[in-house]
């Protein structure tokens, strides 16, 4: 008889595995070895972090009021845990090193409401048909590059017809301080009227609740 479930097993052997890594390498770090043992992870939860500190990152971060700036979906693949982003191509990463990367290793998870939970593997599945899109800095909703809180937002509604999240125009966010940074990537003046999803506003949307943070 087992004393663990294999599950457990292998994030315990993924654990030390990283544990084992971070030290040789020299980067050591005490919060997302906690973090990683402490969150105990659902496919199709959302994942919320602060990337590390850019231009781009204090531009989303300061529009929406909020220390969101980047987001995923969490999937299992050959018994581990990996975040499925749109940062560069959208790609799995491993969930640990998704933690080990953000600002100060601080994220939140918000789950699916149990109605919902028939609808995870669709979900899950909708996503796939974006991996290796290239990353849209101008957060346009256009299928020819995608952003972070964008796949998300867009293989829910693919898999369940709902909004996740409410979208908003530019012109309603707290822009105005990060105009410079706006102009620097816009070669047609600063589009008042464009539609996105924010990290933020995908956190509010009804069909999901928070069920895990370490300090965001």
């Amino acid at each position: 008889m087992d004393i663990l479930p294999k599950t457990k097993i292998a994030k315990i052997r993924f654990f030390l595995l990283m544990l084992v890594a971070t030290w040789v390498v020299g980067n050591f770090a005490v919060a997302p070895v906690f973090s990683y043992v402490e969150y105990d992870p659902n496919e199709g939860d959302i994942v919320f972090q602060s990337l590390p500190n850019s231009a781009l990152t204090r531009a989303i971060e300061g529009a929406t009021n909020s220390l969101y700036s980047h987001t995923g979906m969490v999937i299992k693949k050959g018994g581990l845990w990996y975040v499925r982003e749109a940062v560069g191509p959208v790609k799995d990463t491993i969930l640990y090193l998704w933690i080990m990367r953000g600002r100060d290793a601080k994220f939140a998870v918000y789950r699916l409401k149990e109605q919902y939970k028939e609808s995870i593997p669709s979900f899950i599945n909708e996503s796939e048909k974006y991996l290796g899109l290239p990353y849209d800095i101008y957060f346009e909703l256009d299928d020819e590059k995608i952003y972070c809180s964008e796949l998300v937002y867009k293989s829910f509604k693919d898999a369940t017809h709902e909004n996740l999240g409410q979208l908003i125009k530019l012109k309603d966010l707290n822009w105005k301080s990060h105009r410079a940074f706006i102009e620097s990537i816009e070669v047609n003046g600063i589009p008042y009227e464009r539609e996105m999803i924010a990290p933020s506003d995908l956190s509010k949307a009804s069909q999901l609740v928070k069920i895990y943070s370490n300090g965001i």
